[in-house]
Formats: structure tokens, sequence, C-alpha cells
């Protein structure tokens, strides 16, 4: 499984930031909206939702990055997660300079990640949404060539870019987002495919930090289930590419970082990848891994129930219907019997439907249930 190619916010304090500190108060703010707005009222509106906690080494960084953008956002809708150092009052300060809306909200109890993302994308009222971490810094031209690829293709729902990797002092490391992963080229043709709710199901290969999607589909993928083994950006990628087209776009847009701060980072995937295995090396170390069917089939069942509830609002046409095809599958090589005597005949079932080559690896997938 691959779930974790975005992470928490989770900045350790240090230094003196940028817009000074001050004392912290406890509520929700709209701390400012300019009055003199140079965007027409027919314009589309570009929402930034972002989640702080305790981000007070970095954030004055990030700030800027959105201050520089060639594209100004519309509103920043800053959610904090209950930070104990200045990040809030940094907050506000930006907010005095900044020329557009910021809107500052404090959690009571802290959300976690998943949640507090949640959150500020419920509370965005642009027609697209930004999602941001607290520690990167965005590249001035980001805005502008996302709403370009928007307003391009309006069947496209959801844009993922790539980014380059910096370290906790704003030095490039020489690595890429995808190519540490990595996210190979085949992989993207898949994910702009019918074939893309299937690939996203084999784990995440969308980094939240990297993200922007149409905010119509907000009542799809609200409220976010925090209790399965994804986080917030591989559950909006899989609900949006259900129903709509996912671009993978090959630009480094933001400098991602990474510290000792962090929950999730750049981590290359699980997976295959150079060098390549054997056929039987392939088939041995598949026989000594553990299968996840449990984890794959909690997200597709939790996919299928909400695309079922939402279907009146948005069509998933074939989608859904491979997506049960999928869950058949999987329940079925779940709940092999303990003997292999007794696995053949639904094995050798599955392999005439197709489904093993369909969902799994073909035979050898078919030869790995038979011999585990």
């Amino acid at each position: 499984m691959r779930w974790e190619t975005s992470r928490a916010m989770r900045g350790r304090p240090a230094g003196q930031p940028r817009w000074g500190a001050g004392p912290r108060l406890p509520k929700d703010e709209l701390i400012r909206t300019p009055e003199n707005s140079t965007r027409s009222a027919m314009s589309k509106k570009f929402s930034i939702a972002m989640c702080t906690y305790n981000g007070e080494r970095h954030l004055p960084e990030q700030f800027a990055s959105f201050a520089a953008q060639t594209r100004l956002p519309d509103e920043l809708v800053v959610c904090d997660d209950g930070s104990t150092d200045a990040t809030p009052q940094i907050t506000r300060n930006f907010a005095g300079s900044a020329p557009f809306s910021v809107s500052l909200y404090t959690n009571e109890q802290n959300l976690g990640s998943t949640k507090n993302f949640e959150r500020a994308i419920g509370l965005c009222t642009g027609d697209f949404i930004a999602l941001s971490d607290h520690d990167d810094v965005w590249q001035s031209q980001k805005l502008a060539e996302l709403e370009a690829e928007f307003d391009r293709a309006p069947h496209i729902g959801l844009i993922f870019t790539d980014a380059e990797i910096i370290d906790e002092s704003s030095r490039p490391t020489g690595q890429t987002l995808w190519g540490k992963l990595p996210l190979r080229q085949a992989e993207r043709e898949r994910l702009r495919s019918d074939r893309a709710v299937g690939e996203l199901l084999q784990g995440s290969m969308v980094t939240g930090a990297t993200m922007a999607f149409r905010a119509r589909f907000k009542e799809l993928v609200l409220p976010i289930p925090d209790y399965l083994p994804i986080i917030h950006d591989g559950w909006i990628a899989l609900l949006v590419a259900a129903v709509s087209e996912v671009l993978p776009l090959p630009a480094a847009l933001i400098k991602y970082r990474q510290h000792r701060g962090q929950q999730v980072g750049a981590r290359e995937r699980r997976g295959p990848g150079p060098p390549q295995e054997s056929v039987a090396e392939s088939m041995h170390n598949a026989l000594q891994r553990e299968n996840p069917y449990s984890e794959v089939l909690a997200v597709a069942g939790a996919v299928r129930t909400r695309l079922l509830e939402k279907r009146a609002a948005f069509e998933s046409g074939n989608v859904l219907a491979r997506l049960e095809d999928r869950i058949a599958h999987l329940e079925t090589r779940s709940s092999l019997p303990p003997s292999r005597l007794g696995r053949a005949p639904r094995v050798f079932r599955e392999l005439i439907t197709g489904r093993y080559h369909h969902y799994a690896k073909g035979v050898q997938s078919a030869i790995k249930d038979l011999l585990a």
C-alpha cells in the first residue's frame, strides 16, 4: 500500500518569524477582506485551504509565496489545529498586508490533518480550491498555471503537480517528488484514463500539497472519513477520479520541504521499481508479503458507498460497475480456503472471468494465491 504521499503539518518552533508574534486570540476570525479588488465579479475565484500546526519557523516563507503569485488567490482560509507557538499571530500579521481575503479558524480541540483539511475545504467559497501545508513554498506561477489548465479543459476536475524537494533550510536536495516516489509516465497515463480509480486504489500517488480541484466536488468528497488507511489527498483524488478527469501536471510548482517535524514526507512508494525483479524473485517476494486486501476493501467500500449516496448529483458511469467487480474479486481472494486444493476452483474461476488480469497481475497473482 502507498498511502503516505502527503503529510500532516508538524513544523517545529524555531527562530523569530518575519511577521512578529503577539497574544493568541481563541476565536474564529475573518481577519481582512480587501475593499479594492481588481478581479471582475464574473471571474472565477481561487481559494487556498491551508492547515497549520506549530508552523512559525516556515510559515512566513509560505505566506510570502502566496503574496508573490502572478495570479493572486481570492481568499486564504487558514485552519489552525491548536498551535502553541506564534502561528496564529503570524497569520494575523500577514493578513494586514495581504492583497486578498484572509480568514483564520482555530480549532478548540486538535482534529488531526484529515479533519482539519475537511474543515478548511468546507469553509472555502471559491470555484477552485488549492490545498496548502504550512511549510512549503509555492512557485510564483502556480495558481496562474493551474487556472489556465482548468480553463483549457472543463472536463478536468483535479490537478496535481510535481515538486522540487528542499530541506529544512530551503536548500534544494536535487530531487523531485515524482522522481522520489516514483511516478512514471505509464502511471500518469493510466491516471488520465478510465483506469484512474483502480490505479489510485493501489495507493495514493497524489500529494495534497500540490493539489487543486473544482469546488463543485466539495459535496462529493466531504465529509472525509478518518477511519480509513488513507488520508485526505488520497480520498479526494479517488472520488474526483470516479466522476471526472485527473490531470498529473509535470511541472514542479511548489518547493516541498522535508524536515524532522513531519509525520509523512516524500517517501519512496512501495512497489516495483528499478532494479526490476525477475518473475521468480517477484513471486518469492509476493509470497512473503501479507495481502493488504482488508485495507483496499475498506477504501473501495467507502468509495462505493459515497458514489451511491451522491449518484443523483454525480454521474460515475461505468466506474461504479467496475468498482463493484473489483470488490468482488478482492473479497474472493481475501476469503480463499486455507488448503491449496480448496483454493483451486475459486482461483480458476477468477482467471476465467478475467478478473486477475483486470485487477491484479494476471497468472502471476493466481499462482501466488494457489501457493500461498
